[in-house]
């Protein structure tokens, strides 16, 4: 019985260190990159990154590729409840960054960007991504 108790043990150790290391702690960093211009898929990003902040979450919302449009001025009617979502998050310590490679890809002026929303560069994406316990997730 003992042999097989402690060949339990050694199986399921290693795994609860993976299992623990995939959960996030208490006000573990979150960065989510959203990619998309579709209406819905970009409004679940928001609202997730709005349920995470007032869970104490340090969130930071990367729009790249078309969801650059999201935070363009111009869009302000096609988006206007994820601009407000935006906005929101921004007011309550979000930070939002925009690609810069793609909204030049997409024809879009950075002064179309909603006040508040900062043009990425390697280092503003480097600082949130890759800070200590910091998880990710992708629209």
């Amino acid at each position: 019985m003992n042999a097989i108790k402690s060949a339990m043990i050694a199986l399921l150790l290693p795994l609860s260190f993976v299992a623990s290391s995939a959960l996030a702690g208490e006000k573990d960093p979150l960065f989510i990159s959203a990619t998309s211009d579709d209406a819905h898929r970009a409004e679940m990003a928001l609202v997730f990154s709005k349920n995470q902040l007032e869970r104490q979450h340090p969130v930071t919302v990367f729009l790249n590729d078309k969801a650059v449009f999201v935070a363009s001025k111009p869009n302000s009617e096609r988006f206007k409840n994820q601009q407000v979502l935006l906005t929101s998050l921004m007011e309550k310590g979000a930070t939002v960054l925009v690609c810069a490679m793609c909204l030049k890809y997409y024809g879009i002026a950075e002064t179309d960007i909603l006040p508040g929303v900062k043009i990425s560069n390697p280092e503003l994406v480097d600082a949130a991504l890759f800070k200590e316990n910091t998880k990710t997730l992708s629209w």
